[in-house]
């Protein structure tokens, strides 16, 4: 069973496996990138999926699902991934096992070094991918093979994503104040939080002068 990625404007590509073409550069956008959001209702539970924000970079990614995802109900995490970086295994029944797919093979010699890789998994149709745990691995393909091994028996598990931690833009516990409303304020508003002085400084920064 193979892995493609989560981002359509990928997979419509049709590339062949195990090749990729020479391409021309690609001009520029006329519109932002996707990420997908993944929001922590509390300390210690796992990551959830949410769904996804359109932004020019990671850090306005970061701020747009934090003022879209986490206003309405208690949140004191978020991760945020590049849609492009997710692979994603095929869909299976609410009642089989996507792993059950999956031949365990005996590991080839590599001379990649193993990095941390995020698995998350869907456990029914309808519902949200949920963070199951991290694996070693050289490639997406290794890593849900260790999956497998670590989570398979977790089932139902009807759908997988599989992420490089090193792609997983991570809130800090330094960000963790950007979840705390000024005291005077009975409404979750979105300039009750201190998180507004990052959009500001943002807007500052990239502010363009009209000629």
């Amino acid at each position: 069973m193979s892995l493609k990625s989560l981002d359509p404007r990928v997979t419509r590509l049709n590339l062949p496996e195990g090749k990729v073409p020479a391409m021309e550069p690609k001009p520029e956008l006329d519109q932002f990138e996707t990420y997908e959001v993944f929001h922590q209702k509390k300390e210690g539970a796992a990551y959830t999926y949410v769904g996804p924000v359109h932004a020019p970079n990671e850090d306005v990614a970061f701020l747009f699902a934090k003022e879209q995802y986490s206003r309405r109900f208690p949140c004191v995490g978020l991760w945020i991934v590049r849609t492009e970086n997710i692979q994603v295994t095929p869909y299976v029944g609410d009642q089989e096992n996507v792993y059950d797919m999956i031949r365990v093979q005996e590991p080839a010699e590599q001379s990649a070094q193993p990095e941390p890789y995020e698995i998350f998994h869907l456990k029914k149709r309808g519902k949200a991918h949920t963070h199951a745990g991290r694996v070693m691995a050289t490639s997406y393909q290794e890593a849900l093979q260790e999956a497998k091994t670590a989570f398979g028996e977790k089932a139902p598990v009807v759908n997988v994503w599989v992420v490089k931690s090193k792609d997983v833009l991570q809130s800090a516990e330094e960000d963790k104040d950007m979840w705390a409303t000024i005291p005077e304020k009975k409404y979750r508003e979105a300039i009750a939080y201190k998180v507004m002085d990052k959009i500001t400084k943002y807007k500052e920064e990239n502010k363009t002068t009209a000629p």
